[in-house]
């Protein structure tokens, strides 16, 4: 096993990450060149995310727009960094269900509940206080902001964001690349590419009936 643990981005994320008790972290890395050499949270930045290549330690992605964690992973891959390098963090007053898998990668912050049979893909984060029940499943490189509710078997696509304190009904897919906005009651599917957002949900310039 390595030892130690990068964080990759220094973001509120990464203050999160640590704020919620992570334990080993030696050091942040971001291409913030004005970073280089100061501390987040007591934790120093030792500089670019290349730097990632020439080190051993497990990393995790700590940066809060889905596209740009994914840019970010692929451009660690075009250097070398393996999959297998990527930590998962869950925090300790989270609940996983024992029959639901957390992929590589994944963030999963405090108060966060994961139920029965669900599914999240690789590099998801998770910010506080969401709800993931039965037969859910989150598609790489998804967030879901602070208090989101999702109902079960709802499929959310690769690299879609779902807004603070949303919900969403059962049986629901919410395509890629999608974005929710806070508080929105989604109750129909979504398709990709999509932003919708109120109560009942719709897409944004969709009249009302």
């Amino acid at each position: 096993m390595t030892a130690g643990l990068l964080l990759v981005g220094a973001s509120g994320l990464a203050r999160e990450v640590i704020a919620a008790g992570i334990t080993g972290v030696v050091g942040i890395l971001d291409d913030n060149v004005e970073l280089h050499g100061t501390e987040v949270s007591g934790v120093p930045v030792l500089g670019g995310t290349a730097l990632a290549a020439s080190h051993d330690e497990e990393l995790l992605l700590c940066i809060g727009p889905s596209g740009s964690r994914r840019e970010v992973a692929r451009r660690l891959s075009r250097i070398g960094v393996e999959d297998g390098r990527y930590a998962t963090y869950v925090a300790r007053s989270a609940r996983i269900g024992r029959s639901s898998e957390i992929a590589t990668g994944s963030i999963l912050l405090d108060g966060v509940v994961v139920t029965a049979d669900a599914r999240v893909g690789r590099c998801v984060v998770v910010m506080p206080n969401c709800t993931i029940t039965h037969d859910d499943v989150l598609g790489d490189f998804v967030t879901l902001a602070a208090g989101v509710a999702l109902g079960g078997a709802v499929h959310v696509g690769k690299r879609a964001y779902v807004g603070m304190n949303a919900s969403v009904h059962p049986g629901v897919t919410i395509g890629r690349e999608v974005t929710i906005g806070m508080g929105a009651v989604v109750l129909r599917d979504v398709p990709d590419g999509e932003t919708w957002a109120g109560v009942p949900a719709r897409r944004l310039g969709e009249p009302n009936d």
